[in-house]
């Protein structure tokens, strides 16, 4: 599955904006727009975030929020589609990056990807996957950390000849649910990150992963 295919198909659908920017002066204003319902969730989390309140703290109208976003949780979607694309291309890199001479030292990279987008993405904390503000009904067993598991598997199984067995898709999946909870645990009160939690989240994926990668 293509990177391009996971953030468009998966949350991109879920988010559509009633008009696509197409001018750069559009894209900026849709950028700020998302920036300012970032910052507002990273201080009040996304439950109370409203559409006023993003047209405040971008400086526009709510008639420009409403040119781009039915309502508050279509920013949200887009919000979250948008924290997926930026650390699912973060990860996509580092797995390419030639410096990792091996799966481990990808992984490894690519957690830390991961810690950051905690770190310098306002909001990315609580608002990450945006599996939990999909209101539709399940049409599939697979969660979005599933199809980031997948990702995952197929981006080192071509760079490494890794497996790409079900076992070591589930392997995945494992790894993903414990990378997402023990991080989310590790900034859940301290603003950097706990470093006990931290180090052994990306022992645990390790761990995980070496059982069927070696």
């Amino acid at each position: 599955m293509p990177l391009t295919d996971l953030i468009d198909g998966k949350l991109g659908g879920s988010a559509p904006l009633r008009n696509e920017p197409v001018q750069a002066r559009s894209t900026a204003r849709l950028t700020a727009l998302l920036d300012a319902a970032a910052s507002a969730v990273h201080e009040l989390g996304y439950e109370r975030l409203t559409t006023a309140m993003v047209a405040e703290r971008a400086g526009a109208s709510i008639g420009t929020v409403y040119r781009y976003f039915p309502d508050r949780i279509a920013v949200l979607q887009a919000l979250a589609s948008r924290n997926l694309e930026r650390v699912l291309t973060g990860i996509h890199a580092a797995y390419g990056d030639a410096s990792h001479a091996d799966w481990r030292s990808a992984v490894g990279a690519g957690f830390d990807i991961y810690v950051e987008a905690f770190r310098t993405e306002p909001g990315f904390g609580s608002l990450r996957s945006g599996d939990i503000i999909d209101l539709r009904p399940a049409t599939t067993p697979n969660t979005l950390n599933s199809h980031i598991a997948s990702v995952m598997m197929q981006t080192l199984n071509k760079r490494f000849g890794t497996d790409s067995s079900s076992e070591t898709q589930f392997a995945f999946e494992k790894a993903v649910e414990v990378m997402d909870a023990l991080v989310a645990r590790a900034f859940a009160r301290q603003a950097g990150g706990d470093p006990a939690f931290l180090a052994s989240g990306k022992a645990l994926v390790l761990s995980i992963l070496a059982e069927r990668l070696g």
